[in-house]
């Protein structure tokens, strides 16, 4: 592998400007931005001193060396002045109104206590100021939806009052959302601000990205992902949202502006693919050109106006009505032009195959049941810069209904629904829903791969495969039942096996299957950056819908380049990421790790991180697989959902991904889809997935997944099902060579319910992963300098001291660097989950009245800070830790020089049940 070296400085670039090009510019009246050079500027809005780089979870938790908000980012521009009584007012009402956390794991509020605004104080800074800058933040996660509430998706009052105040008083007002999706708009035309922008969530390099596009250094190009609804009640996909056992997908492919542009045009305050700029420009369609399978649209982008910019084209299609009904828009291809200066122009040629306006017919109506088909009729093409400014560019007719592929029945739903249709005549109706037909039994049974026949050790090692020296079968053969069930159990979360701080080991888990010469591949959460747990910094990205927002896959690949190399410096084969969900609704928590509402971008977005990642034999694992729509009752909620709604909406990203991004790694969902949940649903994982798409890598659960046999309910360590859908890993277990985490394989293959065979497959599927990842090449380079991956950052971070509880008495701290500024991390692995009492022994010096502090930090969270006089004379300092986790983090800090340690220790107290 060529060696690289991770250029922190370009990474920080290219963020920057993915962060400034997916701003989304939807208002700009009387040319109120950007802001002029000397310009004096009010910033009202508490999140000015608390940006939020991302929303929160697995998918917020990266350590930054840095983030720069957007106040930073302004104080850092010399060229404008700053309102420093207001900053002044502004900090002063925070010492008592500090930031809130939440207390633990997705308790974090949607917004925060915002500073009440009088008009006196609007007034006074509009006699001092020549604009105001209104910043409003909101955030969600993993485990926490957005709620159509105040201080969530509405506004809430006291930001109601500030617009008020400053609108009032100021002639220029810009407001800036510093939120992880869309938020209800009726504000702007109640307090009509002069400009309003969208800047997302846009990582540590965001509020530099959102100045550029303020002050005009970078004109506005980006483009809504979603479409803005006048009422959150508008999207019919709200009816169940929150339910906590049964979703029922009744919306079908009318989703976001598939509804609006086909039912509801007039319930929209901002279309999908909306955006403004400084300048202005002129879309010319020059020609369309119909070929023998593909569609191609030339268009000339002129900049008319008196900036430099950038404009997105858009190409859409309206197919006929025909017997199933179609949506009256759907994007079928988007390209951006380079930076064109006043008055230049690009030519630019949008080409898509034909078969790309496929629907799916799942009932049979059109005689082919099963199967894309092209329904006769006139097929128009649209371009322009959103749904609604697309004008005509060509058209052509098909006179006889035409076959595009013929598939197989799969994931079809199980209980009758009624579903949205538009009928021939263009109204909106409704249709009972296509119900299963197949016995999906038959099929898994007739699909089962023969076994491999038994060798034991045959001294092949699976470098030997990798040399070409032996098959890969008959390693395999050598592999015990008890290895393969192994083999199939990741490790974590924090394994020490791997890059410490991440979220899980796979393959060489065991001393048997290390003996084999199988290393442990690492994985750690994402997808805007690396997460590690032990206090390791990385670099946040721009989250997903900014990403999307930007319409610019080549800026994406590049940044993703970069990612790519980060996880090959970090010893990390795969990032969990990107999240592929379709944004169902505007309140899913996770929407902000998530691209769009448009199947066709989110797969574009994907394909574009995954081909650049894997240069460096690193890669992404798409996320969620399929219909992670709600965060709440996550694991319990039961999606249902048409074929056709599967195929044509919440599937074709990850379709796009696997074709196009030659996705190696898919992750499943919590959740059931038509009865089934996704960690054990053959026909998701199998018949669609590997035989339609031709997938070709690993498929593994979420973490502390839930499987059910179709008809019971999903439970842990219920991996039977898991093994004969050829979902290959079940993550994660705190011991897999003890089955730990208690599944049932080896119960599942003595009862003949499971086979060796279909282990051996998915045993293929794991270790073909493993040969083509960054580790197989590490493992045969040693752990010397000339380690490739190593040669990427000047310091390996995958260097841990690990400590057995069960093995010492006692770790000795006398030698660690206690000056001021100094930490200490180290790893501890624990026996029992539980309660222990930790004491540590330390002496402190400068006398009686000095205080001397050290913060001890328990897997990255703040547990308590230690302060003590310096007497000299030693302490023994006692406190009682819970460790959940068998793998644990222990970092101390020294905010003083003058502390010295002796021992720490570690006393088991008493067991807590696992929840």
């Amino acid at each position: 592998m060529e060696k690289v070296k991770l250029d922190l400085e370009k990474y920080a670039a290219i963020s920057r400007q993915a962060a400034a090009e997916g701003c989304v510019l939807l208002r700009n009246e009387k040319q109120a931005l950007p802001i002029k050079k000397g310009e004096k500027v009010s910033v009202f809005g508490r999140i000015q001193f608390d940006y939020y780089k991302s929303g929160t979870g697995s998918g917020g938790l990266v350590n930054t060396e840095y983030v720069v908000g957007i106040l930073d980012a302004l104080k850092l521009n010399d060229e404008l002045d700053l309102n420093q009584e207001l900053i002044d007012t502004y900090e002063e009402w925070l010492e008592d109104n500090p930031f809130d956390h939440g207390e633990g794991w997705a308790q974090e509020p949607w917004t925060q206590k915002e500073m009440p605004v009088s008009t006196e104080l609007a007034q006074k800074s509009a006699a001092d100021s020549d604009l105001a800058v209104v910043i409003l933040g909101r955030t969600a996660g993993e485990d926490k939806d957005n709620s159509a509430t105040k201080g969530s998706y509405l506004l809430t009052d006291t930001e109601e009052e500030m617009l008020a105040s400053v609108c009032e008083a100021f002639d220029r007002v810009a407001v800036v959302l510093n939120v992880g999706n869309i938020i209800d708009m009726k504000w702007v035309d109640k307090y009509q601000p002069e400009a309003v922008l969208y800047a997302w969530h846009g990582g540590m390099e965001g509020g530099n990205g959102t100045v550029d596009v303020l002050t005009g250094k970078v004109n506005p190009s980006g483009k809504l992902s979603d479409t803005i609804a006048v009422d959150i009640s508008d999207y019919p996909s709200m009816d169940d949202f929150g339910n906590k056992d049964t979703l029922i997908y009744k919306e079908d492919i009318y989703v976001g502006y598939r509804y609006f542009e086909t039912a509801a045009k007039d319930r929209v305050i901002y279309p999908f693919g909306y955006g403004l700029s400084y300048t202005e420009f002129e879309i010319d369609i020059l020609s369309f050109k119909e070929g023998e399978d593909s569609l191609t649209v030339e268009l000339e982008v002129k900049n008319t106006g008196d900036l430099a910019g950038k404009e997105v084209v858009q190409v859409y299609a309206a197919k006929p009505l025909g017997k199933l009904g179609k949506a009256a828009r759907t994007l079928e291809a988007f390209a951006k032009t380079n930076l064109l200066e006043p008055g230049q122009s690009q030519k630019l040629s949008l080409s898509f195959r034909k078969e790309q306006l496929a629907s799916y017919d799942d009932s049979g109506i059109t005689g082919h049941k099963s199967s894309y088909v092209m329904e006769a009729g006139e097929y128009k093409i649209y371009a322009g810069s959103d749904v609604r400014k697309a004008e005509l560019a060509g058209s052509f007719e098909i006179e006889t209904l035409e076959l595009i592929k013929e598939l197989k029945e799969a994931c079809a739903p199980v209980e009758s629904f009624k579903r949205l249709k538009v009928d021939s005549d263009g109204r909106m109706t409704e249709e009972e829903v296509p119900e299963r037909t197949i016995d999906l039994d038959q099929r898994i049974a007739v699909k089962r791969p023969e076994a491999i026949p038994y060798t034991g050790d045959q001294g092949i090692k699976l470098k030997d495969v990798y040399q070409e020296k032996a098959s890969l079968e008959d390693f395999i053969a050598q592999l015990s039942d008890e290895d393969l069930a192994c083999l199939m159990r990741g490790e974590g979360m924090n394994s020490p096996r791997v890059t410490p701080g991440t979220a899980g080991a796979f393959g060489g888990v065991s001393e048997n299957l290390t003996d084999f010469g199988i290393p442990a591949a690492c994985c750690a959460d994402g997808p805007s950056g690396i997460r590690m747990d032990c206090g390791t910094t990385a670099f946040s990205l721009p989250n997903g819908t900014s990403l999307a927002c930007t319409f610019n896959l080549d800026l994406v690949a590049k940044l993703f380049d970069l990612m790519g190399q980060e996880l090959l410096a970090n010893h990390i084969e795969t990032i969990l990421g990107p999240g592929m969900n379709i944004h169902r609704t505007p309140l899913n928590g996770r929407n902000f790790e998530y691209f769009s509402e448009d199947p066709l971008l989110t797969g574009k977005m994907a394909a574009a991180q995954l081909r650049a990642m894997n240069k460096y034999k690193v890669t992404g694992t798409i996320k969620h697989y399929v219909a992670n729509n709600q965060e709440a009752h996550r694991h319990d909620v039961n999606s249902v959902v048409s074929e056709r709604a599967l195929r044509e909406i919440y599937m074709k990203g990850f379709e796009i991904a696997v074709k196009e991004g030659e996705a190696a790694s898919i992750m499943s969902t919590y959740g059931g889809l038509n009865g089934i949940w996704t960690a054990g649903n053959y026909d998701l994982l199998t018949t669609i997935l590997r035989e339609e798409w031709g997938f070709d890598g690993i498929v593994m659960t979420d973490w502390w997944a839930r499987i059910n046999e179709e008809g019971e309910k999903a439970r842990k360590g219920n991996t039977i099902p898991m093994v004969r859908a050829q979902n290959d890993l079940y993550m994660v277990c705190e011991n897999p060579e003890e089955n730990s985490c208690d599944d049932n394989t080896l119960k599942g293959l003595a009862e003949g319910k499971i086979t060796r065979g279909e282990l051996q497959r998915n045993a293929a599927n794991i270790l073909k992963f493993i040969l083509d990842s960054a580790v197989m090449e590490r493992k045969l380079s040693g752990t010397g300098e000339e380690a490739a991956a190593k040669e990427s950052i000047e310091e390996p971070t995958n260097v841990m001291e690990y400590y057995d509880l069960t093995e010492v008495d006692a770790i000795d701290l006398s030698d660690v660097n206690t000056a001021k500024g100094e930490s200490v991390v180290f790893g501890i692995i624990r026996d029992e989950r539980g309660i222990y009492k930790l004491k540590l022994e330390l002496k402190a010096s400068g006398g009686e009245v000095a205080q001397v502090p050290v913060s001890l930090f328990i897997n990255n969270k703040l547990d308590s800070t230690i302060t003590i006089n310096g007497t000299g004379e030693w302490q023994t300092v006692e406190k009682e830790i819970t460790l959940w986790s068998k793998n644990n983090y222990i970092k101390l800090y020294f905010a003083q020089s003058g502390m010295e340690l002796g021992r720490m220790t570690f006393e088991f107290e008493k067991e807590i049940e696992s929840n």
